[in-house]
């Protein structure tokens, strides 16, 4: 399976997955210029700190150059009101690849169909964020070293979370995982997610008690409530309902792990000395851990490597 351009966690096979660690290891211990030459344009719609400097910085290290905009929505012609697509059609003319994050949800596919280059989804509204499911799965081998039979909480903002979304089409692939959704009553997982993972035959069910189910969980994937894309009623209902704090990471095991997409705020209560010295605090090394595995899929769209 050849992959030209990554729009969605459902593209990426085992096989690929595995060969996307293996690359995102070897260029951690050892750089490479093989991309000289090469233009990453990034294109941000919306705000982004780790996606949007990872992916430059992984650019960079690898011997390309970066073109691009950071509020691309007020320093673009969209601001004139040109339309997505002729804005995507003279981009791709100027560069090797594009990193797009987009407020509309299938913005990213829109593009794909009329990009000269590979185009990568770097967020799409409520849809989809790939390249952060892909570095959350590499987090997860890289701490257990494996993928199959793990108990997942994943907790927060579920209905508004795309990176909720792209993980759990990638824990879909991997035998006997239980994943529990964790979320107010007015941001639950969606439909088309438990029907994936039915589908897979993946365990999952849904819980309102963290508490209860924090001793027997291996990860712990922490999402904040995204104030910015749901209703302030719904706000005022989730906010602060769900967090991880002293008392609650007593109750987990000493193996398990607390991941984060990032940026953490009130869901994460922990002090900065637990957060340097425990442990079973992963969201910082997963956050690391993004830049080797867009190290390797930027080499693995741009040379051609399955």
């Amino acid at each position: 399976m050849k992959i030209y351009h990554c729009i969605k966690a459902q593209q990426f096979s085992k096989e690929i997955l595995f060969e996307l660690f293996k690359t995102a290891d070897i260029l951690r211990k050892n750089g490479n210029n093989f991309l000289n030459g090469k233009i990453l344009a990034s294109i941000f719609y919306e705000p982004s700190t780790r996606t949007r400097l990872s992916f430059e910085s992984a650019m960079l290290r690898l011997g390309g150059r970066v073109i691009g905009t950071e509020n691309a929505g007020e320093f673009s012609s969209a601001i004139k009101g040109e339309s997505l697509e002729d804005t995507i059609r003279v981009i791709s003319s100027y560069c090797d690849v594009i990193v797009l994050r987009h407020n509309s949800e299938g913005a990213a596919e829109k593009c794909s169909k009329i990009s000269k280059v590979p185009v990568i989804n770097a967020g799409d509204g409520k849809g989809q964020h790939p390249t952060q499911a892909l570095l959350d799965i590499y987090t997860i081998y890289k701490e257990f070293g494996r993928l199959e039979e793990l108990k997942i909480a994943i907790v927060g903002d579920l209905a508004s979370g795309r990176t909720v979304r792209s993980l759990s089409y990638l824990l879909g692939k991997f035998k006997n995982n239980e994943i529990i959704f964790v979320s107010p009553e007015n941001l639950k997982i969606g439909e088309d997610i438990k029907e994936y993972l039915s589908k897979h035959n993946v365990l999952f069910r849904e819980e309102k008690n963290l508490e209860k189910i924090l001793p027997e969980m291996d990860i712990v994937y922490m999402t904040r409530i995204q104030k910015e894309r749901i209703s302030k009623e719904d706000y005022s209902k989730a906010s602060g309902k769900y967090f991880i704090d002293e008392s609650s990471i007593k109750l987990m095991k000493q193996t398990a792990r607390i991941m984060h997409p990032l940026p953490h705020v009130e869901e994460i209560k922990l002090p900065l000395s637990v957060e340097a010295n425990d442990k079973r605090v992963a969201y910082f090394r997963q956050a690391e851990n993004g830049l080797y595995v867009r190290m390797a899929l930027l080499s693995m769209l741009l040379n051609g490597k399955e």
